[in-house]
């Protein structure tokens, strides 16, 4: 999404690292570029004139920082501004009280409210060891009730019974006696939304709020939308009081503003981020490391945290010992591919690496996704003898494992050689001592060309 405004700010930052000392026309010319930037990436006008500013008022006059250079003193100084524009810090859910906790979820029709309510259930339930019921309050929206019932099968977590016919209130109060008497400890509303904001949709808000009074109240936001976004925040937090924010659709091509100007118009932090479509891609939001993702710097601490989820230390060192025993077969590479997969899109993993935003030009992530698909099938189409020895495979095996994965010879023959080169690598590798293969684990890549 800050694709553009990472590039921006990148060139501005590369004119001043290549200078000894900054003139003050140098930084002139700096806070204009960087305002440019803002303002194109959508960020409320306010916003940006107070961001400037304080930029200003940081950099005239200060000392170079200790061990860095004038250019990297200004980078520190936007960071800092851009942590402090975003939030600081990660603000928690409010989970610390009598359950069951109430958190109910607002916004217009269309910005996600429905699959976030099944998103945050599955984070509250896997991260946070929570109970969580659902409870579609939607009557309105045609199959709104029938898609949370949907999202809860897929998720093994349960859903309150609703109808079209009850008024969303009393569904609100019932769900609440229930979770009681059931044990939920946590109560997930998902209720309706309008094309636009209008006094019918918040009277009913405004009536389910003083109803239950609800622990959270999260607006959800598409962040697509850009400065419309930020508007209609506004809007449900004069109305409703809200306390927080979900931002779907972060990984998609708008320009990123409503990201930058939500908290700072509202006073309210951003909680969580939809990153993806599967049901495993919302995020909690940590404003220093979005800075970091902004200014070309990667998230490394999200890179790990979403590897740990997937690869655990015993199944590493498993990997370890077959690397070192060359023992490594297509099965185990078809497991990394899937323990890839479930950490996000290649595209939203590759900008976590710091510095990546330059080399990432023309990178077609749809081709690599693709890809990924194509060697997973491929591999699927083996039997188990195939997987464990690729030496067995001959022209007839070739040609079914293409038909049935619905590829091409071709791309079979591309995969095994490929495979096979990497099994040559790590035999020499091998040889240099088990150091040398450490550096493997975790790390295969579809579609890598080796040497």
């Amino acid at each position: 999404m800050f694709d553009s405004l990472s590039g921006k700010l990148e060139g501005v930052f590369k004119k001043l690292t290549g200078k000894g000392r900054l003139s003050p026309a140098d930084l002139e010319e700096a806070f204009s570029a960087i305002r440019r930037a803002l303002l194109e990436a959508d960020v409320n006008l306010a916003v940006t004139e107070d961001f400037c500013s304080a930029l200003k008022k940081k950099c005239e006059g200060k000392d170079v920082v200790k061990g860095l250079n004038p250019g990297q003193t200004v980078i520190k100084y936007v960071n800092d501004e851009l942590i402090k524009l975003l939030g600081e810090k990660n603000e928690p859910l409010n989970l610390k009280n009598a359950p069951p906790v109430i958190i109910m979820l607002v916004g217009l029709q269309g910005s996600g409210k429905t699959t976030s309510a099944g998103k945050l259930a599955k984070l509250l339930r896997d991260e946070f060891k929570r109970t969580p019921l659902l409870v579609p309050a939607d009557v309105y929206r045609p199959a709104a009730i029938e898609q949370l019932k949907v999202l809860g099968a897929q998720l093994n977590i349960p859903v309150f019974d609703s109808q079209t016919t009850d008024k969303p209130v009393d569904i609100a109060k019932r769900a609440e006696q229930f979770a009681k008497n059931k044990g939920y400890d946590t109560l997930i509303l998902d209720t309706a939304g309008r094309l636009q904001i209008d006094t019918q949709l918040m009277q009913e808000l405004v009536e389910i709020v003083e109803a239950v009074c609800p622990h959270e109240i999260l607006h959800v936001v598409d962040a697509m939308t850009g400065q419309e976004a930020v508007r209609v925040s506004k809007g449900f937090h004069d109305q409703l009081d809200v306390d927080g924010f979900i931002l779907t659709k972060l990984d998609g091509d708008a320009r990123g503003g409503a990201a930058l100007s939500i908290r700072a118009v509202t006073g309210r932090p951003i909680k969580f981020v939809g990153v993806g479509e599967k049901l495993e891609a919302l995020d909690l939001f940590h404003p220093e490391r979005m800075a970091s993702r902004i200014l070309g710097m990667g998230d490394v601490l999200s890179l790990i945290e979403k590897a740990s989820k997937q690869i655990t230390l015993e199944d590493s060192k498993k990997l370890e010992k077959k690397l070192l025993n060359d023992d490594f077969t297509l099965e185990d590479f078809k497991e990394q591919l899937q323990s890839i997969k479930k950490m996000g899109s290649i595209g939203s993993l590759v900008k976590m690496i710091p510095g990546v935003n330059q080399a990432m030009k023309g990178f077609d992530e749809g081709a690599a996704e693709e890809q990924l698909k194509h060697t997973e099938a491929i591999i699927s189409s083996m039997t188990k003898a195939e997987r464990a020895d690729v030496e067995i495979l001959n022209g007839s095996r070739r040609k079914r494992i293409a038909k049935g994965s619905g590829t091409t010879v071709e791309a079979v023959n591309q995969l095994v050689l490929q495979f096979s080169q990497m099994r040559k690598m790590m035999k020499m590798m091998k040889k240099m001592g088990p150091g040398a293969l450490r550096g493997m684990s975790g790390m295969m890549k579809p579609g890598a060309k080796f040497p």
